[in-house]
């Protein structure tokens, strides 16, 4: 019980140590928020399409397996 106050203790000075190594806060116009919506769903879109490939490498692997399976 002793050693479990001891780390809440120690938990909150570190988020006080994080808090103060953080950057400000910059508020952004709605222009820049949109924009940053924007260039943060052509990251996924990309990330997406390039998982997508894979799986259709992945399923044209399996399908000419089961070809040959299914020749035999």
């Amino acid at each position: 019980m002793i050693a479990k106050k001891a780390e809440e203790v120690s938990g909150s000075q570190m988020s006080q140590a994080v808090a103060n190594e953080r950057k400000p806060w910059v508020k952004k116009t709605p222009v820049e928020v949109v924009l940053s919506q924007i260039e943060r769903l052509r990251e996924g879109l990309t990330k997406k399409e390039e998982e997508l490939k894979q799986a259709k490498r992945q399923l044209q692997k399996l399908e000419e397996v089961r070809k040959i399976l299914e020749s035999t």
